[in-house]
């Protein structure tokens, strides 16, 4: 295999040669050695991946090409995938269902709670969660899978090397997701990413996951971009909505009301939840007149009492009470549910 592994990677590294432009080699020459004498491979080349292969052993990193029975059936389904994936973890993940969790970097508490909770709904029933391990939202959603006690949870898609930690404050989970999961890229080991790195580790992403939710992200955003990549190869799009006035609510609130995504407002939307976990949140609900009215929209202190039909002492010290539980914080313009 590492013979015709390095005949694969010549071609799929050769300067000018993408996805699809592989695929069509690989077919008109008959094998990717053929297409290495066609391409007239330079000798830099050869040295190139030679040390990129060196370099991937001594750190554990194995490559999958898609001829393999193991590779991700949803991501070959994809006209322009890459042809040559390399990994760190289990590669069982692969022949788990997907979905996929993106949004902004800059998710609100309550944005990274939901996508937590929906990632490990998702993980307890045997999926994997399929995220770019960036902060905010991505962290969110491998931390969720994680809290699951199975392995083969996620897959962590990186726009460089699989050796290259980026963003350095995810180390930890990066580590974990190694343990427990899969890391993935399309790039060489020691790769430093750029910025047309993201987009390709986007595509992938869509194409990993059978089904995407997109969280909180602006209409400009790196996620509504993986977003409308999943709807071009007819992947089911779900979006949390959120308020208007809050920019991260526009991407999601923009793809509900085109009718290109359907409203994701739990795990009950995809699952049958348990009738105890029912019964549970209903007294919760009953708990707190106050955490009821208390959402991702700051509430003030006066505006909660008089909706709450209390006065503002009993007001005050109730909301000490959340405050100090950790269901709520105070932030500017008041209260919001944590």
């Amino acid at each position: 295999m590492s013979g015709d592994l390095f005949y694969k990677l010549l071609v799929f590294r050769s300067k000018g040669i993408g996805a699809i432009k592989y695929h069509e080699l690989i077919r008109d020459c008959g094998g990717a050695e053929a297409a290495v004498e066609y391409l007239q491979v330079s000798g830099e080349l050869m040295d190139s991946v030679r040390r990129e292969m060196d370099l991937a052993e001594s750190l554990g990193i194995k490559y999958i090409a898609d001829d393999s029975p193991d590779f991700p059936a949803p991501y070959k389904s994809v006209r322009n995938h890459a042809p040559i994936l390399s990994y760190l973890g289990n590669i069982k993940t692969f022949s788990k269902k997907t979905v996929g969790m993106v949004g902004t970097r800059h998710a609100t508490a309550h944005g990274m709670k939901f996508i937590s909770e929906l990632a490990h709904e998702f993980a307890k029933r045997n999926y994997a969660v399929v995220s770019g391990m960036a902060i905010g939202t991505d962290s969110a959603a491998h931390s969720g899978a994680l809290m699951e006690a199975n392995d083969s949870v996620t897959i962590a898609v990186l726009a460089g090397g699989v050796d290259y930690i980026w963003p350095k404050e995810n180390e930890k989970l990066y580590r974990e997701i190694i343990e427990r999961g899969l890391v993935i890229s399309d790039m060489p080991a020691g790769f430093v990413p750029v910025a047309n790195n993201f987009i390709a580790r986007n595509r992938i992403v869509a194409g990993l996951s059978e089904m995407l939710v997109l969280g909180e992200a602006d209409e400009k955003s790196g996620s509504v971009a993986t977003a409308n990549m999943a709807l071009e190869i007819g992947r089911p799009l779900w979006a949390i909505p959120g308020h208007p006035s809050d920019e991260r609510s526009l991407g999601p609130n923009r793809f509900i009301a085109k009718g290109e995504a359907k409203l994701c407002s739990g795990a009950s939307d995809f699952f049958h939840l348990a009738e105890k976990n029912a019964k549970k949140n209903n007294g919760e609900k009953s708990d707190s007149v106050l955490l009821n009215l208390i959402g991702s929209v700051p509430v003030s202190e006066s505006v909660l009492t008089s909706l709450a039909k209390k006065n503002i002492s009993e007001t005050l010290a109730e909301l000490v009470v959340l405050e100090l539980s950790g269901s709520i914080k105070k932030v500017d313009g008041g209260y919001v549910r944590v």
